[in-house]
Formats: structure tokens, C-alpha cells, sequence
């Protein structure tokens, strides 16, 4: 039986567990027969992987500006979308990526406070219709999750992540524009309890995504 492309993106705020969450969905739908191929944002290619270095990591005497940081984001994404997700839809597979236009909407437009209506048409340009059938938001609560990535972050040289690192009053934006984008779209943005044990949260993870694949 032929089986359909799927393209599935994972969305949080620090600490939200997206990563553990998307390595088990690879190992389950694997297990299942399916083709499935994990990707992020920023990154995903080596040339967008540089780009990521840039916006997470840079801490140079020169600023880097807002606009900057976002269109280093935009352009990663079209790198990625034209080298990765968009050949791998088109040859059956599930595409699991670790955010995608949503973070930029959360982090550059709501963080940051840029131009919402503007980011979005740089999103579309961007993403050039290339869209998540099924996005699904780990949502906790901020200090919860700060505290996750700060203990992950002990023993890792050189982290120094710039969005970990901005004040609180930027997460608390982030993590209401995410919750924003899932009541705007509901159909799409699938709303899951953080703050659940790994096993527990899984088990909402696989019931969205099999409503997702009866679907298709």
C-alpha cells in the first residue's frame, strides 16, 4: 500500500521536551513501515546549520540586530525546505521537524516584537507553500521550562544560547503567541501538556499524529 507524505512540526517553548518527543515518534512510525525523516529549524542543511550557529550562538562586539536575526531565519528556511523537506514530501516520507514557521512568529515577531503582519509574509515567501499538515505545541509553563534547558545546558561547552538567555519577560511573549497560533488554528495546532511525564505525553503525541495519517 502506498503510503502518503506527511509533514508534521513540533513547537514549544524552552525546555518543552520537542526533541525527546520526536526521536520516539521517528522510532514508532519506523516501526510501523513508514519512511520518516527528522529535520529542525534553524538548520537542517550544512549551509542552514551555519546560519543556526549565527542566531544561536553569536556573541560578537557587533550587535545583531533583530532584522538581522530574522532574516537569517527566513533565509535558512528556504535552504531547508528546497534541499530537505520539500524532496523528502515528495518521496512518501514523514517529515518531523523540530520547529518551523510558528517559532519565528513566537520568537522574532512576538519576542522580539517585530512587525507581526510583515514576519508573516517573509514566512510565506519562505515556506513558498510548503505547509505543516499537522503542527503539535508542547506548552508549559515558562519558568518550568527555563529551568529544563538550563539543567540540559550544564556540562555542554560552549551553549551560550541567545534566546535561552534573554529575560523572562521575552519568554512569557513567546509561550502566549505560541497558545495565540494554536486558538487562531485550531485544526491545525494540536495543544499538549509539557508538563506530563515523557511516556504520558507520547501517548498524546501518537494519538494526534494517527488522527493525522486517517486522515490523508
Amino acid at each position: 500500500m502506498e503510503r502518503k507524505a506527511l509533514f508534521i512540526t513540533f513547537e514549544g517553548p524552552e525546555g518543552a521536551g520537542k526533541s525527546t518527543q520526536i526521536a520516539l515518534l521517528r522510532d514508532y512510525l519506523a516501526d510501523a513501515g513508514y519512511k520518516v525523516v527528522i529535520t529542525r529549524e534553524p538548520g537542517g542543511t550544512p549551509l542552514a546549520e551555519d546560519f543556526r550557529n549565527i542566531v544561536k550562538h553569536y556573541h560578537g562586539s557587533e550587535p545583531l540586530y533583530p532584522a538581522t536575526e530574522l532574516l537569517l531565519f527566513e533565509a535558512a528556511r528556504v535552504q531547508h525546505i528546497n534541499y530537505v523537506i520539500k524532496p523528502a514530501l515528495e518521496s512518501g516520507a514523514i517529515v518531523l521537524c523540530d520547529r518551523f514557521t510558528d517559532s519565528t512568529a513566537a520568537y522574532q515577531g512576538a519576542g522580539r516584537t517585530l512587525n507581526m503582519d510583515f514576519l508573516q509574509q517573509l514566512n510565506a515567501f519562505a515556506a513558498d507553500d510548503c505547509l505543516p499538515d499537522l503542527t503539535l505545541l508542547i506548552d508549559l509553563p515558562v519558568e518550568i521550562g527555563l529551568a529544563r534547558a538550563q539543567h540540559r545546558a550544564e556540562g555542554v561547552e560552549n551553549h551560550n544560547d541567545r534566546l535561552e538567555e534573554e529575560k523572562i519577560d521575552f519568554h512569557h511573549r513567546v509561550r502566549d503567541a505560541y497558545l495565540q497560533i494554536a486558538e487562531n488554528e485550531p485544526q491545525r495546532v494540536k495543544v499538549l501538556d509539557g508538563t506530563l511525564e515523557i511516556a504520558e505525553l507520547f501517548e498524546q503525541v501518537k494519538s494526534r499524529v494517527t488522527d493525522a495519517l486517517q486522515r490523508v
